[in-house]
C-alpha cells in the first residue's frame, strides 16, 4: 500500500471570454531558503481549465514553499490578444501532514485573482 502524500492542483478560468483556461502551460517549483527554485512538476490545462496533477510522477510535496508560474504570455499570444502580465507567478506554503492543494486562477488579460481552493 502506497502511503498517502500531498497534491497540489489548479484550475484556470479566464473570465474575459466566460470559459475555462485551455492549453496553459503551468510549473510548479519548491523554493528553497537560499531563493533557489527546484522544479517538481509542470503540466498545460486540459479542455476544462484543469491540471489535475502537478507533481511529476513519483514526486513529494515535502513542507516548505512553493510557486505556480502560469505561463501567460503564450496563452493569450497564441490568440493574439493584448495583455499585461507574461506571467502569474503564485507563491504558497505547504504545511505538516498529507493535504490537498488546489490553487485556481482567475484570469484575464489584464488581472488575475486566486484563492485557496478546495
Amino acid at each position: 500500500m502506497t502511503a498517502p502524500s500531498n497534491t497540489v492542483t489548479t484550475h484556470v478560468l479566464d473570465t474575459a471570454l466566460g470559459h475555462p483556461a485551455r492549453g496553459l502551460y503551468v510549473v510548479l517549483e519548491r523554493l528553497e531558503k537560499n531563493g533557489a527554485a527546484t522544479p517538481v512538476g509542470s503540466g498545460t490545462t486540459d479542455d476544462d481549465g484543469r491540471v489535475r496533477d502537478l507533481l511529476s510522477a513519483g514526486g513529494v510535496l515535502e513542507e516548505g514553499r512553493y510557486r505556480l508560474t502560469f505561463a501567460t504570455d503564450a496563452y493569450f499570444g497564441a490568440a493574439q490578444r493584448e495583455f499585461f502580465f507574461p506571467e502569474v507567478g503564485i507563491v504558497f506554503r505547504v504545511g505538516s501532514g498529507t493535504q490537498h492543494y488546489h490553487v485556481p486562477l482567475l484570469l484575464s488579460p489584464f488581472g488575475f485573482s486566486t484563492y485557496r481552493g478546495s
